[in-house]
């Protein structure tokens, strides 16, 4: 029987279907039960062991369904991206779920590894079906006879003992540079306020002045102390167009931005929302464009703007925060002329520009240092996959112990 596996079965190994290792059932909990989660990178895991799942489970656990330690537990429409394992807890899942009870001699750790091998998650793909890859679903016929490679009893336990001490030390090598990558990050964040952020809350105000910009008359700006306010709006449609065409052409609340305006998002400019235009194009109604003087590099303001300090003064002077009339909820955002009250020390031309220098070296160091780092995980999570593909198909031969 040929299975995933590309070589020929190892001497003294067996071809077992699927459904002669593992039965399917559907036992209801009493929704007292732990509630488990199948992570791809995991295997079945406590749902509460983990900060970054956000499905929300159902308020009526009723439907869920009972796992007991040693049970396959698979993710249907995932099954193919690794989603599936042998479950180490007793709990429930989402009925959405495959559960299906052990009822041959497999060692679990063995049957672990193996199903969530590259080539059985192949195999998972080959026998899914579906519109999207996202929601392809996982066929339990053609699953119950997946040919599935069975060593002896004691080989098996000791393919599964080497896995855990490889992969032990592999995870626990991942897991250090994935720390390193977080630190390394927040250096980054602390360099980029560090350099700017001592301007923030000294100083002249950071001033605006407001003028309508007649896009029939051109633009007409003025020469200001920091920054200017475009109000610059987009093409009206012309009055020969069709109500269909005008439709479509309407763009005259939208803002034009220049190359090198500040673009800030007034509902986000306190989380980031913020930034220097490469090129000219329109903005959303809800934006504000910003045009620095020669006095100021749209850059280092930018990075100004971006400081906790500045945010923090943003914060204070966000408006609509409550609901209205009609009970609909206001979305808080920045008053662009509450912006002028923000003071801001800002140096000559020359030594703005410094500043951004040194920063741009410090974060490329950074960045350089990360890249290493995300680079140094992938080639060991590719080790990993390698290695355990190797061991449950026989192309490397682990030795049992006596």
């Amino acid at each position: 029987m040929q299975g995933p596996w590309s070589d020929d079965v190892p001497d003294g190994w067996q071809v077992r279907p699927l459904w002669s290792e593992f039965r399917r059932g559907k036992t209801l909990g009493d929704g007292t039960e732990e509630l488990l989660s199948v992570y791809r990178d995991y295997g079945v895991i406590p749902k509460s062991s983990r900060d970054d799942n956000f499905n929300t489970a159902s308020e009526d656990l009723s439907k869920y369904q009972r796992v007991s330690v040693g049970d396959l537990v698979v993710n249907k429409m995932k099954a193919w991206q690794g989603s599936l394992g042998i479950s180490n807890h007793d709990g429930i899942v989402s009925p959405a779920y495959f559960v299906y009870t052990a009822t041959g001699g497999l060692d679990r750790r063995f049957a672990h590894y193996l199903l969530r091998s590259k080539e059985y998650a192949d195999h998972m793909a080959a026998i899914s079906s579906g519109i999207r890859p996202n929601q392809w679903d996982l066929d339990p016929a053609q699953f119950a006879v997946t040919p599935l490679l069975v060593p002896p009893p004691r080989k098996q336990r000791a393919i599964a003992d080497y896995l855990d001490r490889e992969t032990a030390q592999i995870d626990a090598f991942i897991a250090k540079n994935q720390e390193l990558m977080v630190l390394l990050s927040e250096r980054r964040t602390a360099a980029a306020q560090s350099k700017v952020e001592h301007h923030v809350g000294m100083g002249s105000r950071l001033k605006y002045r407001f003028r309508e910009i007649d896009v029939r008359a051109g633009d007409r700006w003025e020469a200001l102390p920091l920054l200017s306010v475009s109000i610059n709006h987009g093409v009206r449609p012309r009055e020969d167009d069709t109500e269909s065409a005008r439709e479509r052409s309407d763009l005259s609340h939208y803002k034009v931005a220049s190359t090198g305006d500040i673009v800030l998002n007034r509902m986000r400019a306190f989380q980031g929302g913020l930034g220097v235009a490469a090129q000219e194009g329109l903005v959303s109604p809800d934006y504000a464009v910003l045009r620095p003087t020669m006095a100021v590099d749209a850059e280092w303001m930018s990075s100004v703007m971006r400081t906790p300090k500045f945010v923090s003064e943003m914060v204070m002077r966000l408006r609509g925060i409550g609901s209205t009339d009609a009970g609909a909820v206001r979305t808080p955002r920045i008053g662009v002329a509450d912006l002028g009250s923000i003071l801001i020390d800002v140096p000559p031309l020359d030594v703005q520009r410094s500043e951004l220098q040194t920063l741009d070296e410090a974060i490329a160091r950074i960045e350089t240092a990360m890249n290493v780092g995300h680079r140094s995980v992938h080639l060991a999570r590719e080790r990993r996959a390698a290695l355990i593909s190797a061991a449950v198909t026989g192309k490397l031969d682990i030795t049992e112990a006596g």
